[in-house]
């Protein structure tokens, strides 16, 4: 469940953000972080670090465990506070309203501004960061990280592709970025795995979202997740979202990544349109997309 904590924000001291920043901090040397070096992190008297420390742990934003020490550390609604404030701060989102969508390794909400935008809290890393440490391409260079730093390395590799991207190829405008959240626009459509599509349209719709993934290869990168789970279609005609897996062209796995990006968008049109969608030889069309060929899997 998505859990909204714009109240939580409004309720907070600029004393209790200060701590929160504090354990922030001390978390880039340790998960817990000793109580008594939290004064430093938080440049705050111990007796004031005890009474934050209070009301955070009571709104559920720290977490406290004994080990050799007592230690602390931010929970992900902690680490949320954290970075919508900051929006708040940049004038950047103004109000917090319904979810959006919730996912294994992301939040969304919508969130008020000068327009209805989105708001994504990249979840990757808080339950089992060490899997995604192997996994993912942003992490794999370091021994140890903790789900911070994964969580937020997700959220500043997709706002950078997303920039990169923006608009040539159809993807949420990005409007601004802090720690593991992202705001980009809000989408009009329907999830793809969700959409009512009649059978002469199946074909249409594969070619719309592989020309993207065309568009996306000549600026320079590959969606590397792309499936029903990640493109929304509208009238308009189709959006593709989700990309802090994206990797560059030069990736050593580029080939690999994108025939397979090919072969999940075309496998979901010939399993739900059988007749209507021949089998697509998924090689062929990466190789007509890498060439700058493509234009129709009946033509690659």
């Amino acid at each position: 469940m998505v859990r909204n904590v714009a109240g939580v924000v409004a309720d907070l001291d600029p004393e209790d953000v200060h701590l929160l920043s504090g354990v922030e901090q001390g978390m880039r040397f340790s998960e817990w972080v000793d109580r008594e070096r939290l004064p430093d992190f938080a440049d705050m008297p111990a007796e004031e670090v005890d009474y934050r420390l209070d009301r955070c742990e009571r709104r559920e934003l720290v977490e406290r465990r004994t080990i050799q020490y007592e230690g602390f550390t931010l929970t992900d609604r902690g680490y949320d506070v954290l970075a919508l404030h900051t929006f708040a701060e940049r004038d950047t989102v103004e109000g917090v309203g319904a979810p959006l969508g919730v996912g294994k390794e992301s939040d969304v909400l919508e969130v008020s501004s000068y327009r209805p935008l989105a708001l994504k809290f990249h979840r990757e890393g808080y339950t089992e960061f060490r899997q995604v440490d192997r996994e993912r391409d942003y992490t794999s260079d370091h021994n140890h990280v903790s789900w911070l730093y994964t969580a937020r390395k997700a959220a500043e590799r997709e706002y950078e592709v997303l920039r990169a991207l923006y608009p040539d190829v159809s993807v949420p405008q990005p409007i601004d970025q802090n720690r593991h959240a992202v705001v980009m626009a809000k989408l009009d459509g329907v999830e793809l795995a969700q959409a009512t599509l009649e059978p002469d349209q199946a074909a249409g719709v594969l070619d719309l979202i592989l020309r993207e993934a065309a568009v996306t290869y000549e600026a320079g990168y590959v969606h590397a997740d792309l499936s029903e789970y990640n493109v929304f279609v509208a009238e308009e005609g189709v959006t593709v979202f989700d990309w802090p897996q994206a990797v560059p062209t030069d990736h050593d796995n580029a080939h690999e990544l994108l025939v397979r990006d090919v072969s999940n968008a075309a496998s979901y049109f010939t399993r739900k349109f059988p007749g209507e969608v021949d089998d697509v030889d998924a090689e062929r069309v990466a190789r007509a997309i890498e060439d700058g060929t493509f234009e129709s899997v009946r033509t690659a």
